[in-house]
C-alpha cells in the first residue's frame, strides 16, 4: 500500500527496506515518492545517515538472508512413490 505523503525517518527506512527487492521505482511509490525516485533515494540515504548507517544504493538495505542464491544442481528422486 502506498503512503499518502512522503515518509521520513525510520518509517521511510522500514518501507524502503521492505520494498527494496522490488526496485527503486516501486519502492519510491510505496514510500510516498511517486515519480520522484532520485529524491526518494536521497531521502533514504539521509534517513540512514541520521541513524549512523551508510548506504550507497537501495539494494544495500536488502539483508543477506533476503538475497537468494540459486546454485545449479540436479534433483535425485525415485520415479514414483511406490519405489521409495
Amino acid at each position: 500500500m502506498a503512503a499518502s505523503s512522503p515518509l521520513t525517518g525510520i518509517e521511510l527506512i522500514n518501507c524502503a527496506k521492505a520494498n527494496a527487492k522490488k526496485g527503486a521505482k516501486l519502492a519510491a511509490q510505496r514510500c510516498g515518492y511517486p515519480e520522484k525516485t532520485e529524491e526518494f533515494i536521497a531521502a533514504v540515504q539521509d534517513a540512514c545517515q541520521s541513524i549512523g548507517v551508510e548506504i550507497d544504493e537501495l539494494r544495500d538495505l536488502i539483508a543477506d538472508q533476503q538475497k537468494v542464491m540459486v546454485l545449479p544442481g540436479i534433483e535425485i528422486a525415485p520415479e514414483s512413490l511406490s519405489s521409495l
